[in-house]
């Protein structure tokens, strides 16, 4: 009987001493539970603002870019002003990658200029790594198609130049092409980049032929 009672007791102590050991290993699988489940929120969280935030500022790049486009436009209409390019491709070879502030076609007027400068190290006939033209211009159109897509044609003829040149541009936004058609070869350019209004433009005319 004593022996039974001495087990009996063993066990009730050693019980009581593993009981508090058992609750604190359950209360650190909750506290890892709930640290784990905190951290995801808080993720959540930062992803949901993210997304607001790409939201918005997507927003503002298409209302910017609508602006632009409708500026454009009436600057095409009124012929005043700048397709400044951002790469050149002739017949023969791969797009170049200019400067939009010395390679560009303006329109001011009647007056019309068309300068090509692929080369930031050689000077050229204008100065500025290429060749500047300018002439009077007439025949011009502009017309919308019914996806928006506009269209902006004109003839140049002056000393150093007699061409056709068609410029496209993208319905919502500025960017546009551009092809020159030189009337007295086939040395067809065709050039990427956007159209500004002419006062709102930096570009640099070099020297004229």
């Amino acid at each position: 009987m004593k022996r039974i009672l001495l087990t009996l007791t063993v066990i009730v102590v050693g019980l009581s001493v593993i009981a508090p050991d058992a609750s604190a290993q359950t209360g650190k699988s909750n506290n890892g539970t709930s640290g784990i489940d905190k951290m995801m929120a808080d993720w959540h969280k930062d992803m949901a603002e993210f997304r607001a935030r790409s939201a918005e500022d997507r927003r503002l790049e298409e209302l910017t870019d609508s602006l632009a486009g409708i500026q454009a436009r009436a600057a095409l209409k009124n012929q005043d002003f700048v397709f400044e390019a951002s790469s050149v491709q002739f017949r023969s070879g791969a797009p170049i990658f200019v400067n939009s502030t010395t390679t560009f076609i303006s329109v001011k007027g009647n007056r019309a200029v068309v300068q090509i400068s692929p080369s930031n190290f050689a000077s050229g006939p204008n100065g500025v790594g290429g060749v500047t033209v300018d002439g009077i211009i007439s025949d011009q159109q502009i017309r919308t198609d019914s996806k928006g897509r506009t269209t902006f044609s004109m003839s140049v003829m002056g000393i150093g130049i007699n061409a056709q040149v068609e410029i496209y541009m993208y319905p919502g936004t500025n960017q546009a092409n551009a092809t020159v058609y030189p009337n007295f070869n086939s040395n067809t350019v065709w050039l990427q980049g956007e159209i500004v209004p002419y006062e709102n433009s930096n570009v640099f005319e070099g020297s004229s032929l």
